[in-house]
């Protein structure tokens, strides 16, 4: 199966597969980036020690198709928080990486990762500033606004013009996978009710048990709160690519019976 389209490239070398953004690939001569296919598997926060031979040996191999040194790999331990932070330190689950899920950095060879089984991938690149940031946003971490969060830490710390920014939207859950109960939408319709056209974003699913379920569209929420602040609409790229229709290439929590395995995302400044 190829989910080559109009904005993503599907590589196939060594055994491996990978996703790039073209619009991310007419900077390479100051970023590399990529977003994992199986069977690469990055594993979870509990599954990372008994699995951790194969997840180095898995990184080595993804970064020595890049043309990286997967000894500078940094890689927050997630926990569907809002919090971003500067990287300074390379290395694996480092405490000062505790509670992140978002990395931000203006130095060279920092390969920041973080992993995915569902949740929305956000790769954000100043070409101007140099900087890039590595963001992992669940519906959790998009009901607290983390993509939003990420880029004004560009904007305010950083010195980012917001039009600058571009945004790559990574494989993820789609509005046609992504059905939750009552009480999840009334969170989404409290929290972005005054800030965004929520009207389109939710809509009616499937009665269960006699119970209303409703499909909510996370990537367009993030894409309207990233435009609110000044991004431009033509400098957010989304990859179109649900995680749970093409489970068979991609880790998916829904699509894989509650998996355990994980696919990375990988940016880094050469």
């Amino acid at each position: 199966m190829e989910l080559s389209n109009k904005d993503v490239i599907h590589t196939k070398k060594d055994n491996i597969q990978y996703l790039q953004f073209k619009k991310l690939l007419e900077y390479d001569n100051i970023i590399q980036h990529c977003f994992t296919l199986k069977p690469l598997d990055f594993g979870t926060n509990d599954t990372y020690e008994q699995k951790k031979d194969e997840i180095i040996k898995n990184y080595k191999q993804i970064c020595d198709s890049l043309g990286l040194n997967y000894e500078n790999i940094v890689r927050p331990y997630q926990t569907h928080s809002h919090n971003t932070k500067a990287v300074n330190e390379t290395g694996i689950f480092l405490e000062e990486y505790r509670n992140i899920d978002g990395l931000i950095t203006t130095k060279k060879d920092k390969i920041l990762s973080l992993t995915y089984a569902d949740c929305i991938p956000l790769y954000f690149f100043d070409p101007n500033k140099k900087i890039i940031a590595n963001i992992h946003s669940g519906w959790q971490g998009t009901l607290k606004s983390i993509g939003k969060k990420a880029a004004e830490k560009l904007i305010n710390e950083f010195r980012s013009d917001p039009q600058d920014i571009i945004c790559a939207i990574g494989p993820s859950i789609r509005k046609c996978h992504f059905e939750v109960d009552e009480e999840i939408k009334e969170e989404f319709c409290e929290e972005f009710r005054n800030s965004i056209k929520i009207q389109n974003i939710i809509s009616k699913g499937n009665i269960i048990e006699e119970k209303q379920k409703y499909y909510i569209d996370t990537v367009d929420i993030n894409r309207q709160l990233l435009i609110k602040i000044g991004l431009k609409a033509e400098n957010i790229i989304d990859s179109e690519i649900c995680t749970v229709c093409n489970s068979d290439l991609i880790y998916s929590y829904r699509g894989n019976n509650n998996t355990i395995c994980r696919n990375t995302s990988l940016i880094c400044l050469k």
